[in-house]
């Protein structure tokens, strides 16, 4: 099952450079709306069968032209909110950078807890454990590997790429991921394998490569990296571009 870590645009918090966390009516700027509608093109020829996005605003706005393209319905799932900021919600950046615990959520995240909120370590607890429950729902009702999207925020998707690469948590700062990227994963039965990291405008095409067995899938397939390197133009394919 491979799924699309989606970023919602840049939102009116980004763009105030205030910590938005889950602060009710945070909407996309005119930008984001534009990188909403963009994304929808990027996306609507893949084989998407199922949208699941973050109950908060500036991302049921960003899904909403790709759901509408594809005649889906974006399903809500609270475990991949937001992070709970607490007492930082709302706060401006460059006032927090000044804080004692900025340092330990920049090297030390594990033991992060915001004040009046969660732990960092809470956050990708809940945010792996829905994408992974997803995949294997969707997995069942299907019966194959099927493209689906989870449209969410940076440092809950930074958190799930953190799990899939294998590396600790406190190193998730390392990973960038901007607003309206894309970054995917693939679960297989033996371990995740990430595709592309905060992409924002390569070709997709080694996408569409997900969709139905072919007539002969009852053979063994290879679950990850083929071993001496991938095939160009099939799932997983380096096109040069994946850690763009």
């Amino acid at each position: 099952m491979t799924v699309i870590l989606l970023r919602h645009g840049v939102s009116t918090s980004n763009t105030a450079r205030t910590l938005a966390g889950r602060s009710q009516g945070v909407d996309l700027t005119e930008y984001g709306d534009e990188q909403a509608r963009s994304l929808a093109d990027r996306l609507a020829g893949l084989p998407i069968r199922h949208i699941v996005a973050s109950p908060l605003l500036r991302c049921r706005r960003t899904v909403a032209p790709l759901a509408e393209k594809l005649s889906l319905d974006p399903r809500e799932d609270e475990r991949i909110v937001e992070v709970d900021y607490g007492e930082w919600t709302g706060k401006v950046i460059a006032d927090l950078v000044r804080e004692p615990l900025w340092k330990v959520v920049q090297r030390h995240a594990s033991g992060a807890v915001f004040p009046g909120g969660e732990g960092l370590a809470q956050v990708q607890q809940r945010a792996v454990a829905a994408i992974r429950e997803h995949d294997r729902v969707f997995a069942e009702r299907h019966g194959h590997d099927v493209l689906w999207v989870a449209c969410t925020h940076g440092d809950v998707i930074k958190s799930v790429l953190a799990d899939a690469l294998g590396i600790h948590l406190d190193g998730f700062q390392r990973i960038v991921v901007e607003p309206a990227s894309i970054s995917v994963i693939r679960y297989t039965p033996h371990a995740p394998y990430v595709w592309r990291i905060n992409d924002t405008g390569t070709d997709l095409a080694a996408l569409a490569a997900v969709r139905e067995p072919a007539p002969d899938a009852g053979r063994e397939q290879p679950s990850g990296p083929v071993p001496g390197g991938e095939i160009g133009g099939t799932a997983g394919a380096d096109n040069g571009n994946a850690q763009r």
